[in-house]
C-alpha cells in the first residue's frame, strides 16, 4: 500500500516534475493518484508543503527558495525540449495528465528520455540563474586555480597571450542542486532497480550539460589586433542537449536488475555495460499506436504526418500502416507587416490553405 501521505488530490491545475516531493506519485506505488509529471506549477507552491518532501528536498525549500524557483523552470526547459524533439513520433511527450502519469510508471525508453532532460534542464536552468546574477549562492565560474586554455592552432595566433576572464558558467552548482533536488526521493530507495535506473538516467541528462562545456574568447589588442585573448567557459545550448540525448534515447540499453539487488545488467549477450551518458530502461515500449490510458498512449489517429518522408514523421511510421486521409484547411496568419515609427508593428491578417495529410 501507499504511504498515507503519498495520497492526496493534487491542488494544482498543471502538472508537476518527477523528484518534486508532495506533487510526485511515486511510480513505485501504483495505486497514488497519478499526477506525476516533469511539467510544473507555482515554484511557490512547492516549499508550502516542506513537512512531506525528502530532506533535501525540504532544505532546499527552507533555506534556497530561489533555487526551487529555478527548479521548476529548468522542468519547464527539459519538457518543451522533449516535446520538440517527440514532435514527429507517435509519442510526442503530451502534456496530458492523465497519459503522462502513465508513462512516468513505466520504466519504457520515453521516461528514461523524460527523466534525463529534466534533469538537465534543472541543471541548465540554475547555471544561466546563476550566470544572470539572479541567485545570491553563485555568479560566474572560479577560474583562478584553472590552468589557461590551450590557443588553438590558426594564421596569426602565435604567441598570443591566453587568460580566464569574462562570466563562465558555473555549470558544477547547477549540477549539484540538480543532483540535491532531482535525486532526492530515489536515493531513498537505492536498492531499488527503478530508483537506480531513474538515479542513472537523471545523471545522464545532468552530464549531457556538464560534459560538453565549451570556451568562448575575445581579443584585446590596438587597432584589432589579438595580443590578448580572454576567454570563459559557456554551458551548450540546450538544443544540443536534447539532440544529444534523443541520440542516447535512440541507443537505450535494456537492462535488468543483478541478484545483489544494487547492480544493473544489460539485457543480451555481448553488449558491453552502459557508460553513465546512455540512457536505460528495463521495459519494452508500448506501440503507442491505438489510444490506451493504461499505457499512457493517445494513439496517433488525427496526427498531421508527412505522405511523402520515409522517417518517423512520415504517415507510414506514424499511421501505424492505417493510412491517411488529405485535408484542406484554412489558417490565418499575419502578413504585409510594417513598421511605424515609434515603436508599433502593425500587421494585417491573411488566409492561407494548406494541405494537411492526417492519419486515420
Amino acid at each position: 500500500l501507499c504511504p498515507r501521505e503519498r495520497v492526496w488530490p493534487c491542488p494544482f491545475p498543471t502538472l508537476v516534475p518527477p523528484g518534486l516531493g508532495c506533487w510526485f506519485c511515486s511510480a513505485r506505488c501504483p495505486s497514488c493518484r497519478a499526477v506525476g509529471s516533469p511539467l510544473v506549477m507555482d515554484p511557490n507552491s512547492i516549499c508550502r508543503k516542506t513537512k512531506r518532501l525528502a530532506g533535501k528536498q525540504a532544505e532546499l525549500c527552507q533555506l534556497e527558495p530561489e533555487i526551487v524557483q529555478e527548479v521548476a523552470k529548468g522542468t519547464k526547459l527539459g519538457v518543451r525540449e522533449c516535446q520538440y524533439q517527440f514532435r514527429f513520433r507517435r509519442w510526442n511527450c503530451t502534456s496530458h495528465s492523465k497519459y503522462f502519469g502513465k508513462i512516468l510508471q513505466q520504466d519504457i525508453r520515453e521516461t528514461a528520455f523524460v527523466y534525463a532532460i529534466t534533469a538537465a534542464g534543472v541543471s541548465h536552468a540554475i547555471t544561466q540563474a546563476c550566470s544572470m546574477g539572479e541567485l545570491l549562492q553563485c555568479g560566474c565560474e572560479l577560474t583562478r586555480s584553472r590552468t589557461p586554455p590551450s590557443p588553438t592552432a590558426g594564421p596569426g595566433m602565435e604567441g598570443t597571450a591566453w587568460e580566464w576572464g569574462g562570466c563562465g558558467d558555473d555549470v558544477q552548482f547547477g549540477y549539484e542542486k540538480s543532483q540535491q533536488f532531482m535525486d532526492a526521493k530515489s536515493k531513498k530507495g537505492k536498492n531499488d532497480i527503478r530508483a537506480l535506473i531513474d538515479l542513472h538516467n537523471n545523471e545522464a541528462g545532468r552530464l549531457a550539460v556538464r560534459s560538453y562545456m565549451r570556451t568562448e574568447c575575445k581579443c584585446h589588442g590596438l587597432s584589432g589586433s589579438c595580443t590578448l585573448r580572454t576567454c570563459w567557459r559557456k554551458m551548450p545550448h540546450f538544443r544540443e542537449v536534447g539532440d544529444r540525448l534523443l541520440e542516447r534515447f535512440n541507443g537505450a540499453f535494456k537492462v535488468m536488475g543483478g541478484n545483489d539487488g544494487k547492480t544493473l545488467i544489460p539485457v543480451g549477450d555481448n553488449i558491453k555495460p552502459p557508460d553513465k551518458q546512455d540512457l536505460i530502461y528495463s521495459a519494452d515500449s508500448p506501440d503507442f499506436c491505438s489510444a490506451n490510458r493504461k499505457t499512457g498512449s493517445l494513439g496517433t489517429r488525427g496526427r498531421v504526418c508527412n505522405s511523402t518522408a520515409m522517417d518517423t514523421s512520415g504517415c507510414d511510421l506514424l499511421c501505424c500502416g492505417r493510412g491517411h486521409r488529405d485535408e484542406t484547411v484554412v489558417l490565418e496568419e499575419n502578413c504585409l507587416c510594417r513598421f511605424h515609427w515609434c515603436c508599433v508593428v502593425q500587421c494585417r491578417k491573411c488566409s492561407v490553405r494548406q494541405e494537411l495529410s492526417l492519419c486515420v
